[in-house]
């Protein structure tokens, strides 16, 4: 293997958009996450709906004819 062609490993913290730091080893100096398995709806079982502009209501009143039996 040459000598001096790696790039140097290091350990780091990543930081999430909520705050939780991860320790991790990789060749970058510093990385910053946006959502992170603390926050994620997938492992903390909260679902965050975030309805912009109605889309939901529209939605259910779209499809509200297909429900009803």
């Amino acid at each position: 293997m040459k000598s001096d062609i790696h790039p140097e490993y290091n350990k780091i913290k990543a930081v999430c958009a909520c705050g939780n730091e991860v320790e991790l080893g990789t060749v970058m100096s510093e990385m910053k996450v946006e959502i992170c398995s603390a926050c994620h709806p997938f492992f903390t079982g909260k679902q965050k709906l975030v309805d912009t502009a109605g889309r939901i209501e529209k939605f259910k009143k779209k499809y509200a004819h297909l429900n009803k039996k």
